[in-house]
Parts: structure tokens; sequence; C-alpha cells
């Protein structure tokens, strides 16, 4: 064999992806249809007449969702064709149900919410251009950790913290108010891939064996530990049991995935229930968020204060909703406080029923399952913890939210992704999709081709070299 041929049919090759930004498109063209025609069933079924401004609402909205796809097809060419029209589903779905919200409170909220998109699609547009790959966050590991510890004690601060509805989670600056745990969560996944990835070794060491699990080392327990106390700390001092719960969930998940190991679930669950029950009997925030919990119509109507008033009215409006939902302007989801926000599934389990429930889960699903997909068939360690951590993300928030609106378990007060009112969430959640974007790009990428060249000495012998095209 004389000089220089590239091989073919080689097995080391593999499986090829294909590209499948036709396929994108088409489905973005359907998750259009899905946010444009609830927006106009919305204006039909309270007004009686599509809304005036559809069209400019609909060319908005369909800009957004184009420049996304312009930009996967220039920046991330083998990116997963499934994540973006199904986040550009939810979006418009989210907007509908805001603008429904709107026309009973007179709020205002879609058109905010419309804004905080666009910087959100802003946000995910330049994650995609300038981080060309994942693997630079690694050199970020422990800034992305300390980062992500500043902006969870922002809201302590006297001057810029500020209290809602009881949690302690925001920050305002003028009349701009932000809620920094929503970026802090990124980061904490960015700096839980990387150190994980450089200590998962030693973390998967065996200690000792206690009913037919291998628990870790006693020295092994200290990042465990350390997040345990950060947990903690949110629930007791920021009164915030939902992010509490995210953030320890979040590591332990992460931890599991990178050992293998069934031990770190055991001690970390029973850290968390350890530290929940004594919170529970010291704080009296927690208390009455478990006891509502518990029982709601022994806090509802005369003589109770009402502490239950959000919880019982969402459950009387789902009920009321049934199999099909009542339709858009056939319910009265404004009884719920902060339906916009908190409670948007109570709306839409009024609204679009139980099936419109099942399949907003169903929507939220689809996003786990790609990035876990994206994480399985990412070739660096770094790629599979981060794509995995940003899947346990909403698969840990939406179980949190949507398990609080349906009283699986106590109410925790974040935010459904890309559905409720919120700035901070939504623009965070679009960086979070432009990141699993990327890593899914590189992972389906075709590996290295392999090609021959005749070695020095004039003879038939060849040798094989990897060629990166």
């Amino acid at each position: 064999m004389s000089g220089v041929s590239q091989a073919t049919g080689n097995p080391l090759l593999g499986f090829v992806h294909r590209r499948r930004r036709g396929a994108e498109l088409f489905l973005l063209v359907l998750a259009l249809a899905v946010g444009i025609g609830a927006y106009a069933a919305v204006g039909i079924g309270v007004e009686g007449t599509v809304p005036a401004d559809l069209v400019g609402y609909g060319g908005w909205l369909a800009a957004l969702v184009i420049v996304a796809h312009l930009v996967v097809r220039a920046t991330a060419t083998y990116a997963d064709p499934v994540l973006l029209p199904v986040v550009a589903a939810l979006n418009g779905l989210g907007l509908a149900v805001i603008h429904r919200l709107d026309l009973t409170e007179d709020t205002g909220f879609a058109a905010q919410q419309l804004i905080w998109m666009t910087i959100g699609v802003g946000l995910f547009v330049a994650t995609l251009l300038f981080l060309r790959d994942h693997r630079i966050l690694t050199r970020f590991t422990y800034t992305s950790g300390l980062g992500a510890i500043v902006l969870l004690l922002l809201p302590m601060l006297p001057l810029i913290g500020n209290e809602v509805r009881g949690a302690r989670i925001w920050i305002r600056l003028g009349p701009l108010g932000f809620q920094p745990g929503e970026v802090a969560k990124v980061l904490l996944v960015v700096a839980f891939a990387g150190y994980l990835v450089l200590h998962r070794d030693a973390l998967a060491l065996a200690g000792r064996r206690l009913l037919f699990v291998d628990l870790p080392r006693g020295r092994d327990l200290g990042p465990i530990l350390g997040m345990w106390l950060i947990s903690l700390g949110i629930l007791v001092f920021q009164r915030d049991l939902g992010s509490s719960l995210l953030f320890f969930g979040l590591f332990l998940f992460m931890l599991y995935v990178a050992t293998e190991r069934a031990g770190w679930l055991v001690v970390g669950g029973g850290l968390f229930l350890g530290g929940a029950l004594v919170a529970w009997q010291l704080f009296s925030h927690v208390q009455t968020r478990v006891n509502v919990w518990l029982d709601p119509f022994a806090y509802y109507g005369p003589g109770t204060n009402d502490t239950a008033f959000q919880p019982v009215e969402a459950t009387f409006g789902m009920a009321w909703g049934g199999l099909l939902g009542r339709g858009f302007g056939g319910g009265d989801p404004g009884r719920v406080p902060f339906a916009e926000s908190d409670f948007i599934m109570a709306a839409i389990g009024e609204e679009l029923g139980l099936t419109g429930m099942m399949a907003v889960l169903l929507l939220y699903g689809l996003i786990v399952e790609r990035a876990l997909r994206a994480a399985l068939i990412s070739r660096d360690g770094f790629g599979k913890l981060l794509a995995a951590g940003l899947g346990g993300v909403f698969a840990l928030q939406v179980f949190v939210v949507i398990g609080g609106v349906t009283g699986l378990i106590p109410l925790t007060g974040l935010t459904t992704p890309f559905l409720s009112y919120g700035g901070s969430s939504l623009v965070a959640n679009w960086v979070i999709i432009a990141l699993l974007l990327r890593v899914s790009d590189l992972a389906r990428r075709p590996v290295p081709e392999l090609a021959t060249v005749e070695e020095a000495g004039g003879d038939d012998d060849t040798q094989v070299i990897r060629v990166a095209r």
C-alpha cells in the first residue's frame, strides 16, 4: 500500500450522529404554534376576541426562537435537536398563562416576562458564541464555588437583602429585584462537576459495610458535611426550604453519579432528614409549613388566619378543572395568591385539566432525559457530570415545586422552570439550556477519523495514525 488512504468502515469510528437541525426547526414551528395558539385562545376565552397585539407578540416570540435556532445551527451543529423546541413550548405556554392571569388582575406581568425572555435568549446566544468548549469551565471550579457561596449570602446583608413572603432570598438594588440563588445553582453545578472529577476516586473508596451498603470513609465526609451545613443555613436563616432541598439534593445526586455508591445517598439522606427534623422542632416558620401540609383545612377559613388559603384554593381549582380543564377563561385561577409564580401549575390544572398538567410534566421529563442522554454519550468526565447535574437541577426543582402545589411535600416557594413569572429563574434556565446544548454538541460530533500513512523505507508495511479533521 502506498500513499495516504482514508480508512472507511472502521469499527473504531462507531455510530455517527446526524446534525438534525431541520428536525429542530420543524419542532420549533410546533412549539411556536403552542405558544402563540395559547395566547390567542386566552384572548378568545376571556374577552371573546383575538388579542389585538397577537401579530406583534407572535412576531417577537418567533424572532427570539428563530435567532436561538440560527445560533445553534451556526455554533453547535451537532447539538441535541429536542431541547430548544421543548423549552420554547414551555416558555410560550407560560407567557400565555401569565397573560391569562393579567386579564383578571391587571398586573402586566406577561409583558415583563417577555422582556426577561429576551434577556434570557440573549444570554443563551452569548453562552453558545463565547463558550465553544465546556471543558474550559474546569478552570473555574473553585471560583464558581466561591461565587455561589457569595451569591447565597447576599440576601442576608442588611442593605440589599429583601424578605418576600417570609423567605429572605432576594436582593434589591433600587427598583430592580433579583434572586441570586438562581445563578448560584448554575455555579454550584460547575463547581461540583469540577471537584468530583478530581476527587471521585478517593470518594469512591470503600469504607465500612452496613446492612449491604458500603458507607464512605469518615475522612471523606468533609464535602457532604459542608453542603449539609450550607443547606441548613439556607433553611434556618433564609427560611427557604425549597432552595435548601435543591442544593443539597443536587450535590448528593452528582456525588452518586460520580462514585456510583449508594452509601452516599444513605448518609446524605439521613443527614438531611435529621437536620430537617431539628429545624422543625426549633423554628416556627418550618413548623407552620409542615402543619399546613399535614392538615391544610385546619388552617383554612375564619379564625385560622387563612395560613393554608393558597394551597387549599389551588386544590379546589385543580379539582374543578378535572381531566380536561375548564378552558382558558372558564376557570378562576386568580383566586390563588401569586398564581403567576409559585402556583402557575395550579392555574394550568384548573383551565387545562389533568391532561394539560401531564403534558407539561412530559415536557420536563424530555428535558431531563435529553440531559442524561448527553451525559451518557459525553466523552469526558467533566461533561458527563455537568450534563447530569444540569438535568438534576430541572428534575429536583420540578419535583419540589409541583410536589408542593399538589400536596405531595410541604410548600417550598421555588418557581416552575420556564413557566412561572420571574426574571432570575428564566434567565438562569436559558443559560442552563445553552450549557446542555454545548455538552451535547461535543458529545455527538464524529470521533476523529483514521488514516493510514506509508512508513519510511519503501516497503508495503503501513502504520495507522489518528488524524483529527
